[in-house]
């Protein structure tokens, strides 16, 4: 698949199959994510790959937007650790550029994904951070649920002219 395929074809998916998604497609995920920009190349983040069922519904019971979760095969959650900054304050822009990335390749391996926001609201933060463990200076910016997909979303385009300015507003 091309990219501006992956880019147009993308869908946030929420209902999975029980097929199980290779161990290999992960680690080509994770890849994909490392592969995005940084802001002085700090590559500030880091990813906890979840595949336990007790822990996705630890999860839901801290997040109430993820529910979908009970059908997915394996969740992303995408941090940013704060103690590897170069430019402080950056670090959700480029683990949203990890997460899109991992958006993109998920499509393109026909993978179904859907980003689950976590960041900015606290208590999401505390609740995940305590259920994964995670250190002070690690903060969880989503959580990307993932599995092969068990439903077919439609066609949309988004592009809108009128969004588009030149030179000024």
């Amino acid at each position: 698949m091309k990219v501006m395929e992956a880019i147009l074809n993308r869908r946030s998916i929420r209902r999975f199959t029980d097929k199980p998604i290779a161990k290999e497609d992960i680690t080509s995920l994770l890849r994909a994510a490392m592969m995005g920009p940084t802001a002085r190349n700090c590559q500030e983040w880091e990813f906890v790959v979840v595949r336990d069922k007790a822990t996705f519904k630890k999860i839901t019971s801290v997040h109430p937007y993820a529910q979908m979760l009970a059908q997915a095969d394996c969740a992303i959650v995408v941090c940013g650790n704060t103690q590897r900054e170069h430019a402080p304050g950056y670090w959700m822009a480029d683990c949203g550029a990890a997460t899109q990335n991992i958006l993109l390749a998920a499509t393109a391996l026909g993978i179904g994904s859907v980003w689950l926001g976590v960041y900015p609201n606290q208590d999401r933060m505390d609740g995940l951070s305590a259920i994964l463990g995670l250190p002070p200076h690690v903060k969880p910016l989503n959580i990307i649920a993932l599995g092969y997909p068990n439903e077919k979303k439609e066609e949309v385009d988004r592009f809108d002219p009128a969004k588009i300015h030149l030179e000024k507003w």
